[in-house]
């Protein structure tokens, strides 16, 4: 079962936890975007493979989840005889965070509905059963 929010807010927080609190993403997809991040060069699914030390078909699963959340690109390089293959490399830090926010903002906007329906439900039941024993 996951951690209650309250749980979860008096736990220390890393950045990099982010990646698991807004997407679910998993300690592979992590290391993944880790070793993305830490070169200059956009990488292969099989470079990345070997960064992370995973069979080719693991990385991939991994860089998936990670173009579906939005924090990694992937590029067409094209061979000159015809042919292509695809690299990938992070997707900019300020895009990446405008998301998070958006999805916070948006998760916010949910509880603060949820929030009143539940005030506005259990205000009800009260004044009912007030009435009752009136």
């Amino acid at each position: 079962m996951p951690d209650s929010m309250a749980e979860q807010l008096q736990r220390d927080m890393v950045c990099e936890g982010l990646l698991e609190c807004f997407h679910g993403l998993k300690q592979l997809d992590k290391d993944v975007f880790q070793a993305l991040i830490n070169t200059d060069e956009p990488l292969t699914v099989d470079e990345i493979a070997e960064a992370v030390d995973r069979e080719r078909s693991t990385a991939y699963r991994a860089v998936q989840r990670l173009l579906q959340a939005g924090f990694i690109q992937k590029e067409q390089v094209n061979y000159d005889q015809g042919g292509y293959y695809h690299v990938y490399r992070p997707t900019d830090p300020a895009s990446i965070a405008d998301n998070m926010q958006r999805l916070l903002n948006d998760w916010y906007a949910k509880m603060g509905q949820l929030i009143q329906e539940f005030e506005t439900k259990y205000e009800q039941n009260d004044v009912a059963t007030q009435s009752v024993e009136s």
